[in-house]
Formats: C-alpha cells, sequence, structure tokens
C-alpha cells in the first residue's frame, strides 16, 4: 500500500466520480481506476459501489474514510512543521550566554527574535565561556554568547560587540580620586577575577595587561559579574571588568576606565548549521549596533 492510494482514495471519496476526482488529481482516469482497484484488493474489501450511472462508498468505504482522514491531514501538518523547522521557523534552540551579554546585546536580541520568530521555542542558559565551548561542541546548544574566547577549532565565531575595559573599585579605595588609571598605579593591588578554567579568554586578556610587570595577584575567584562587583564592594580587592557591567548597579562600587582603551568582546558561536539559531546571531548583531 502505497500513500497516494491512499490520496487518491478520499479525493475518489469526495466527489464520487471517478472523472472529477481524476481532473482534481490532474490524472487520466484509467490509472486512478487501477489504483483504487488495487487498494480494494489489497484491503480485501469492496470500498466503492459503483454502477454506470453513480459510484457510492461501501459501508467500509465510510469507515476506511473516517479512519484515514485525520491521520492525512495530521501527516500534511507534519510535513508542513517540519518544512517551516527547516527554514528556521518552528523549533526550538537553546542559547548560551555569558553574565556580561545581559548588560550587552542580548535583551535587545531576544526581543527582536520572539517578534521575527514567535513559533521557535528560545531556552537560555547562563554559562561561562568554556562552559558554553563544551557545550556547543557536544552539540547541547546552538548558539553562544562567549567572551574573548580566541579561536576554537570547530566553532565559528563572529564578533557581536567590543567595549573597554574599566577598573573596579571600592568607593573608599585610595584610587577612587581618579578620572583614569594607569596599570601601573594597579600593581600590588589584590584582584577578583574571573577563574581561568572558565573564561580563559578573558583571564589571558587581564594577564595581558601586565605584560613586562608583576602579574596581578589574585585573591579570589567568581564566576559571576555580580558577585565579583559584591567582593570589590566588601573590601577584598579590585577587578578589571568590561565596561558594560556599569550598568549594574552595586552600592559602593565604582568603575574608573583604563588608560590605552583597551577593549573585551563578546562573539556569538556555532557548531553546526542551524537558520532558527543564525536568526537570532543577526538579531544579536543589531542588537548589539542600538546598543
Amino acid at each position: 500500500m502505497e500513500l497516494r492510494q491512499l490520496q487518491y482514495f478520499l479525493v475518489v471519496a469526495e466527489h464520487l466520480h471517478f472523472g472529477r476526482a481524476a481532473d482534481a488529481l490532474r490524472m487520466s482516469q484509467p490509472p486512478l481506476t487501477v489504483a483504487i482497484k488495487k487498494l480494494e484488493q489489497e484491503l480485501g474489501v469492496q470500498l466503492f459501489s459503483r454502477t454506470t450511472r453513480s459510484v457510492e462508498l461501501t459501508p467500509a468505504g465510510r469507515a476506511y474514510r473516517e479512519r484515514i482522514s485525520p491521520l492525512l491531514a495530521d501527516l500534511e501538518r507534519a510535513n508542513h512543521e517540519l518544512t517551516e523547522v527547516g527554514l528556521g521557523l518552528r523549533g526550538r534552540i537553546a542559547v548560551g550566554f555569558v553574565s556580561s551579554a545581559s548588560y550587552a546585546a542580548l535583551p535587545g536580541a531576544i526581543r527582536l527574535f520572539r517578534e521575527r520568530r514567535p513559533n521557535v521555542d528560545l531556552a537560555l542558559h547562563p554559562l561561562t565561556t568554556n562552559e558554553q565551548i563544551d557545550q556547543l561542541l557536544e552539540g547541547k546548544l546552538d548558539l553562544g554568547i562567549l567572551r574573548d574566547p580566541g579561536p576554537v577549532p570547530g566553532l565559528v565565531l563572529t564578533e557581536v560587540h567590543a567595549e573597554p575595559l574599566v577598573v573596579v573599585l571600592q568607593a573608599g579605595h585610595r584610587l577612587a580620586g581618579q578620572a583614569e588609571l594607569e596599570i601601573e598605579q594597579l600593581l600590588g593591588e589584590d584582584f577578583v577575577l574571573f577563574p581561568y578554567k572558565h573564561m580563559s579568554g578573558f583571564f589571558a586578556l587581564v594577564h595581558s595587561l601586565f605584560d613586562g610587570f608583576a602579574p596581578p595577584r589574585i585573591v579570589e575567584r567568581a564566576i559571576h559579574q555580580e558577585t565579583i562587583l559584591g567582593l570589590v564592594a566588601a573590601g577584598l580587592g579590585v577587578s578589571i571588568l568590561p565596561a558594560s557591567v556599569a550598568r549594574f548597579h552595586m552600592p559602593g562600587v565604582l568603575f574608573r576606565p583604563l588608560a590605552g582603551d583597551p577593549r573585551s568582546a563578546l562573539y556569538s558561536a556555532t557548531s553546526a548549521a542551524n537558520p532558527a539559531a543564525a536568526v537570532f546571531g543577526q538579531c544579536l548583531q543589531e542588537a548589539a549596533g542600538d546598543a
């Protein structure tokens, strides 16, 4: 039994006339008649009662129509939905993001994506850069928003947003009165930074600022920027973070630019072609341009 036989049967059942059914199917009548007879032989029942003047459904034919009509309608819907998934119009994507993306392009990208792809479920996962890289390579994420990842074999990276780095100080710190800070002024300070294993690219970027000097003395490590701000506010040390962190208002904390305008960047990363993920990446780029 073939799918087209069932489709032929439903068209004949609708028209109750082989000639009109053949016209509707854009085929000649003889092969349609042969297909229906073959279907009846395979089922072992007569589906139509035929005379020279009329065609009627038999009781078996009526019962068969009632059973297969919804099945073929479901199949048609499934095929349509599958096509939409292939075009990125329906389905689900998993997006990872570093916490700092929440202050930059991510909120605007989410709004744009929901406007453009309302039938795609968006699952958001706050993760560090290195955690995202692992999950992207394992196929658990469709797109990641990473901070200073560096080249990663197997991932396609696109810069989304670059921003200056700032020094984060406790409000009462000795350097709080400075409008801008040189890296030399931070020598000997205690630092609160991301752990290397979770944010290796950003960790390396901060260390590169101290080339030619003693490396920063790290006394505390935290995964989330909000936690780092809280530790700085508590007087445990200073930090260097992307400038967008200033949008998170933490009492007792000040932000000062670094001389030379060193910069950090967010990147989108994908490991496989996914139409919906590509649309989300476009939304990121647009949101970053408006930020």
